[in-house]
Parts: C-alpha cells; sequence; structure tokens
C-alpha cells in the first residue's frame, strides 16, 4: 500500500466515523429511556469500539496546567511556550509562573513515529522539582520540502544548539531512540570545550549497544537488507500536505510494527474495553480511551533521519564499535570527563535489552565512577521506564535524586 492508498482509505474511515458518532450521540443521549437498557448499552459499546477503529488520531496536547511545588509550598500555574523553533522540532518550555527555582532540564523525547506528547507523564512528574524543557519533534508530513533534509547529523546538532540557547547549567534527559544522539552531542561538546555542555547526562532505555540481548526490534533490523527498508518502508507524502513529496517513513507504518509486537495483548485490550462500556466500568473505559488517544497518534519520520538510524545504530552498531562519527569526525566518548552519568534500564523491556543503554557506562571510561550510576527497574517493561506508578514511583525520584546532587 503507499501512502496516497493509505490517504484516501483513512479519509474514508474518518467519514465513516463521523456518521458512528452521530448515531452514538442518539444512543446515550440522557433523554433516550433505550440508553440505560442492556440493548442501550450493547449498542453504545458496538458503536464506540467501531468509533475508535475507524478514527484519525490526531496530536494531543500536553495540557498540564498546574503543578505542586516539591516542597509543598503550594501550587504553581503552568504556561506553555515555543522558546525556540527550527524547521523539524520546537523547543517547548513549561514555566512554572512564579517558581523562582530555574534547574533546567533538557528532556529529548523520541522520533521514533509517537509525539512528544507521550512523555506526558514524565514531564508532569519532574515539573515539581525541576524547570522543564521538551523537544517537541514535527510531523515530516507537514515540513515543506523547501525545509531541506533531516538526517542522523542534523538531530545532533539541533540538541547541541537547543544546549547552547538554554545555556550553562542544562541537565540533558534522554529517553529511547535520542539516548544516541544525546551521548554523541555531549561528546562532541566534551571535545569542543563547549562551556554548554550538559551539567548531567540521563540516559534512560536506549539502544547503545545493540547486541546486549536483542530483542525482535534489534532482529527485525537485521533481517531485512537496507534496499527493503528503502523500497517498502520508505513513502513519498501525498498531495494535500505541506510537506508533499518528501520522502517519510509513514506514522502509520511505525504503529502497525508497534501492534504487531503485542498483537494478541491490543487486542484483549479492545475486548475488555467493549465489556467495560457493556457493564458501565467507566473508570477503566476511560483509562484505556487515554492510553490509545495517545498511542494511535503517530508522525511522518524523515526519509534520511529513519535509514541512517536502521544502518548506524541498529546494524552497524557504531557507537559500540567506536566507528560513529560526527559531520564525518570520529567520535571520542572518553571525552566526557566532568559530565555525570546515570543510566537506567527496565528489567522486562521488550524493545531495548538489559545491557544496552547500561553500555555507556564502559564507553564514558574518563567520567570518575563515583559520577556515574546505574539503575535497572526490576518489573519495568519499556514504557514503564518513563511513564505510569513505576515510573512515578521509583525511578523518577532516584533521577531528580541524581540531579540533586550536581546542583
Amino acid at each position: 500500500m503507499n501512502y496516497q492508498a493509505y490517504d484516501y482509505l483513512a479519509r474514508t474511515g474518518q467519514m465513516m466515523n463521523e456518521g458512528l458518532s452521530i448515531f452514538n450521540d442518539i444512543v446515550t443521549h440522557p433523554s433516550n429511556p433505550w440508553s440505560y437498557t442492556w440493548t442501550g448499552r450493547l449498542a453504545n459499546a458496538s458503536l464506540e469500539t467501531a468509533m475508535r477503529l475507524t478514527r484519525r488520531y490526531d496530536k494531543l496536547g500536553f495540557d498540564i496546567e498546574e503543578v505542586e511545588a516539591s516542597d509543598g509550598s503550594g501550587r504553581f500555574k503552568v504556561r506553555e511556550e515555543v522558546v525556540l523553533s527550527k524547521p523539524f522540532c520546537d523547543l517547548m518550555h513549561f514555566d512554572r509562573i512564579g517558581h523562582t527555582d530555574k534547574d533546567k532540564v533538557l528532556l529529548v523525547a523520541p522520533l521514533s513515529g509517537h509525539h512528544a506528547t507521550l512523555l506526558k507523564g514524565t514531564v508532569e512528574a519532574l515539573l515539581p522539582g525541576h524547570e522543564i524543557y521538551i523537544t517537541d519533534w514535527k510531523d515530516a508530513r507537514e515540513v515543506p520540502l523547501d525545509a531541506g533534509p533531516f538526517s542522523f547529523d542534523c538531530y545532533v546538532t539541533y540538541l547541541i544548539e537547543f544546549l547552547e540557547f538554554l545555556g550553562k547549567d542544562t541537565h540533558l534527559i534522554a529517553i529511547c531512540q535520542p539516548t544516541v544522539q544525546a551521548l554523541i552531542a555531549t561528546a562532541v561538546m566534551a571535545q569542543e570545550k563547549n562551556e554548554n555542555s550538559p551539567k548531567t547526562l540521563t540516559l534512560m532505555a536506549g539502544p547503545l549497544d545493540t547486541t546486549k540481548n536483542p530483542t525482535r526490534v534489534n532482529e527485525f533490523a537485521h533481517t531485512r537488507p537496507m534496499s527493503w527498508f528503502k523500497n517498502v518502508a520508505i513513502m513519498e507524502v501525498p498531495s494535500g500536505y505541506p510537506g508533499a513529496g518528501r520522502k517519510v517513513y509513514p506514522g502509520f507504518m511505525q504503529l502497525g510494527g508497534f501492534i504487531s509486537m503485542n498483537q494478541k495483548n491490543h487486542i484483549q485490550k479492545y475486548a475488555d474495553f467493549f465489556q467495560n462500556l457493556l457493564i458501565g466500568e467507566q473508570e477503566d473505559a476511560d483509562r484505556f480511551r487515554a492510553f490509545y488517544d495517545e498511542y494511535l497518534a503517530v508522525l511522518d519520520m524523515p526519509a534520511e533521519f529513519y535509514l541512517e538510524t536502521i544502518e548506524r545504530v541498529f546494524k552497524n552498531n557504531e557507537i559500540a564499535n567506536g566507528t560513529i562519527t560526527y559531520k564525518g569526525e570520529p567520535i571520542d566518548f572518553t571525552a566526557i570527563v566532568d559530565t555525570p552519568l546515570l543510566t537506567v534500564e527496565g528489567a522486562n523491556d521488550d524493545i531495548c535489552g538489559l545491557g544496552q543503554t547500561e553500555a555507556a557506562q564502559n564507553l564514558c571510561k574518563s567520567i570518575p565512577h563515583n559520577m556515574r550510576k546505574h539503575h535497572v527497574q526490576a518489573g519495568a517493561g519499556h514504557y514503564g521506564i518513563f511513564s505510569g506508578s513505576m515510573y512515578r514511583k521509583n525511578i523518577r525520584p532516584i533521577v531528580t535524586e541524581f540531579i540533586n546532587k550536581y546542583e
């Protein structure tokens, strides 16, 4: 299926969704006595499930309006603002109005299919104690062709420019895919003795050495030649979008890959959602809606960045092999000597296997041992590393303690 054909199907599905929505509004209207019967609940469960299967999911907002102060002194209003805009990414700031502590944290969100809002829970948990900035990556289909390409090295350049914009004493946290670029950017800035190098570096669940406990993601990259990725995974943005003609790895293909990894689990969740609607378990149904509204909202990735990531990170394992470069120049991770390093992994991570992120500890040999820390969270899967109750109770306090230690 090419992108144009998918777009037609998606638009048709959206029209069906709107029709189903009208019927569901009638079925569930409080003035409709039938809505309170078992038959009415069955109709509602069927219609809403069908609506969710035909809906086109758009990017959600962070919508963080206020936050509790870390010292318990009260609540602060939060204002979201874009402080620096580039063709493929906005640097977003969560300004805690009236808060005088300017402990800056640059949170690097993955550019791997989902929007940065997937890290809403991460931001909310960190905000009480830190001034948070996040990389809000743009959907490549919305970026005009005249903005040029976006490569692997461009990503690193963006991070360096963001750190220079924020200035000294900025703590850098990268989650999943961008642990690679965050580590490279830190090494490049260290080699150049850049005064805006990160004050601390936290890498969470990232593919720094993909030979360690390979997962299905790693195996998928190795079982197909680069020609397959170029000919099958890469498509051209159709007409009707600002980025028409741009080569991308479409978000719908990325989402298909995510779902196929846990297909039975997703089917069961939809079945449970149907049942919850039928028996009136609204709290469980609301949790389902909140998760899938975010999970099913995806973006297109620039083709050059995606292909280089497959080749350099997953196939060639260039970071662990010592062959990684930036703008053609080799990277020396031993140049990082005074940036404290924290690595975090989940014991049950099925996307980044155990040891893949910890590899940074061996690469950064010049950092004193007392400035390095590694944490493995028992029972945590990939998403549990940066979201949910396990992250809030166990991992976020470790990250905050690590950052505060070097204030």
